[in-house]
């Protein structure tokens, strides 16, 4: 057997795998492997693709993320129309709309129903041929819509291919006909817990928050790079099926259950009602139960289950008469902001938090709401003593949808972020172009877990066996306070933690002793300047030699070094002319830490030294990371985005918009034989 034929033999044994377990994990919410043994496979799958690159599928797990960046999304037109729903917003509008199915049937008998939960997301169609997902789109005016395809293929839940098609793991599922062609019908959505999340991780970074999940579902959708859309916690329920060739269903409910049997994800408070009642009295279910759901609802939908009556009853104008959404009623309420305070977060953030008077909503009594930002509060024109409409954002989340100018008496307060962190006293900066303001301070208490973390890390002082567990439990015991102070800890302090032996102890100790003497580029990256990652660390070393060779440096020394911008150089001074920041480096030396300078006799000599490079799109013969340690091994450095400064863009296959930019300025590009010759490898 030849290696390429033990390679595809290995490769479809791992997709199948892959599929399974990655099927268990985020349809079931039971894996049978851990995290870390699904990742092994999935390494393993994406090497043996790079080696064999004629043998990558389109339905490829590794597909997920694969995609070049695209310039625009083109226009698909779906193979059946995507029919908006009429609404429906109380009992009376239920039994109306049943009324008028049983005078179009010319029957008073009642009919079977299917409800569901109507999600809060963004409709989606999905075209899968011979049981490989083609195209995907978004609804657009319900006709034509915008081409997703490689932004759905990141959602974790969605098959690439309908199971059947590569041999399912359940009997059921392989004994169902796969159609030539299904277009199955979903919604896209960010569950509660995760929207949280992203807009704290935005802010942080000094984005704006989304407005709601559905917002940020859609967002996601629409990023022209599929990298970009991978990181967003997109979640998928399918609905229903268009356009089927191959198959047929009797039912709307049989169709569901198939698509679940295929592998779609389907909601799992679907219910098959006998009557209008049944369906009434789910109406009501799900809206008294709406605010235990993980993801936003805003209603239940209402559908004939029998396919050849919703045939009979066909749409008028852009509804189908067989279905109708039924809107819970909003939820919003009347307040008085009596105060607001300023919360600092774990990565130095400061959050404006409304403190209102309290006020029952949805069942749930709210007295606080985050502003999010000055912009925010600015655009609302939101003050202190304001009257405010507040709801829960959905159902779980307060948030101020705007003041009630009528309410004002002239003594509002004018709000305005601090100057200086509540927590520890240190400045607080606004960089241009960002929404939050920031504490800068190092060993501020809302922020030093973090901080800790960061400095003890791989990339920073390399501390073995200081993990997130244990850094949060010396500084909830007070042993810690900055990062200076792990280099006080004695055993007595160590031992006094919870399952803390002996051998553990001495081991820790040793490693931090171990630390003292970093690479000055690993000490700089450690202490956590914003916008300074290990690049620029090392940038910073090999420029300035010395820690206080750094720490003197002007805006002006910093500005005229290549790859540093005026964004970057204001962070660095910025940081090291905070006396509380200076106090803890001083801390650090006392305690016997000495950064090293960096070693450059061989530097000068190397082949690209002075050279800057731009990768991308795909090389054949090795990966990009592997492309960028030759070249930084040679002395050359690496960018993310094309400027004047750049000597070389390096352009693999699917290149981008970046090979348009260095044309366009008039740099160097080198394919991947122009490449290999550089580096001597051709």
């Amino acid at each position: 057997m030849t290696s390429r034929e033990a390679a595809e033999k290995r490769i479809g044994e791992l997709r199948s795998r892959i599929r399974y377990h990655g099927h268990r994990y985020y349809q079931f919410d039971d894996p049978e492997i851990t995290d870390a043994d699904y990742d092994r496979l999935m390494r393993e799958l994406l090497d043996l693709e790079e080696r064999f690159p004629e043998l990558v599928l389109p339905d490829s797990p590794t597909q997920r993320v694969g995609a070049a960046p695209l310039e625009k999304f083109s226009a698909v037109r779906h193979p059946t129309p995507m029919l908006s729903l009429a609404n429906a917003f109380t009992d009376a509008d239920i039994l109306d709309f049943h009324a008028r199915l049983k005078r179009l049937l010319g029957r008073e008998d009642d009919v079977p129903f299917v409800v569901e939960p109507k999600l809060d997301g963004v409709a989606v169609n999905l075209v899968y041929e011979k049981g490989v997902l083609t195209v995907g789109a978004t609804r657009g005016d319900g006709t034509v819509g915008e081409d997703v395809t490689q932004n759905l293929k990141t959602i974790r839940s969605l098959p690439l291919a309908i199971a059947s098609h590569h041999g399912g793991h359940s009997n059921e599922t392989a004994n169902l006909p796969l159609p030539e062609r299904v277009e199955v019908r979903g919604e896209v959505y960010i569950d509660i817990a995760s929207f949280k999340t992203l807009n704290q991780r935005r802010l942080a970074a000094g984005d704006p928050a989304f407005a709601n999940p559905r917002n940020a579902a859609a967002g996601s959708l629409r990023q022209l790079n599929p990298k970009e859309t991978a990181k967003r916690p997109l979640g998928i329920f399918c609905y229903a099926v268009g356009e089927v060739l191959g198959a047929s269903f009797r039912s709307h409910w049989e169709a569901l259950q198939t698509l679940s049997r295929w592998g779609f994800p389907v909601n799992p408070h679907i219910h098959r009602a006998e009557g209008i009642q049944d369906c009434i009295d789910y109406y009501h279910s799900m809206e008294d139960s709406r605010t235990a759901l993980p993801y936003e609802i805003d209603g239940i939908v209402i559908k004939v289950d029998d396919l050849s009556l919703q045939g009979v009853l066909g749409a008028v104008s852009r509804s189908p008469r067989w279905a109708i959404a039924c809107k819970f009623p909003a939820t919003q309420e009347t307040t008085v902001i009596e105060n607001i305070v300023v919360q600092v977060g774990r990565t130095g953030v400061l959050t404006p938090v409304a403190l209102m008077k309290p006020v029952r909503i949805a069942g749930v009594i709210v007295s606080r709401a985050t502003l999010h930002n000055q912009d925010e509060i600015d655009r609302k024109d939101i003050r202190i003593g304001d009257t405010v409409i507040v709801q829960r954002a959905g159902d779980v989340i307060p948030e101020v949808v705007k003041v009630v100018p009528a309410g004002r008496s002239g003594r509002e307060k004018i709000f305005a972020m601090p100057k200086f962190c509540p927590e520890c006293g240190s400045e607080v900066v606004r960089l241009d172009g960002e929404a939050a303001h920031r504490c800068i301070g190092m060993a501020c208490p809302a922020k030093i877990r973090e901080c800790i973390k960061h400095f003890a890390s791989r990339g920073g002082m390399d501390i073995e066996g200081l993990g997130d567990r244990l850094v949060s439990r010396l500084v909830d015991t007070g042993h810690i306070r900055d990062p200076a102070d792990l280099y006080s800890l004695t055993s007595a302090h160590l031992l006094d933690l919870e399952r803390m032996g002996e051998q553990l102890a001495k081991n820790l100790l040793n490693a931090i002793e171990r630390s003292k003497n970093p690479p000055l580029e690993k000490f700089l990256f450690a202490i956590g300047i914003r916008h300074v990652g290990e690049r620029t660390s090392r940038i910073l070393a090999e420029t300035f030699r010395t820690l206080d060779g750094v720490m003197a440096a002007t805006l002006e020394d910093l500005v005229g070094i290549r790859d540093i911008g005026p964004e970057v150089a204001a962070s660095i001074v910025r940081f090291f002319h905070e006396p509380s920041n200076r106090s803890v480096i001083v801390k650090l030396k006392s305690a016997g830490v000495r950064a090293r300078e960096p070693e450059t006799l061989q530097a000068q000599a190397l082949p690209l030294s002075g050279k800057s490079f731009v990768l991308t799109g795909t090389l054949k013969r090795m990966t990009r990371n592997e492309a960028r340690s030759i070249l930084e091994s040679l002395g050359g450095t690496c960018s993310e985005s094309v400027t004047k400064k750049t000597d070389f863009v390096i352009a693999g296959e699917s290149p981008g918009s970046k090979l348009r930019k260095a044309e366009e300025a008039g740099v160097t590009v080198l394919d991947e034989n122009g490449f290999l010759e550089l580096i001597g490898r051709k």
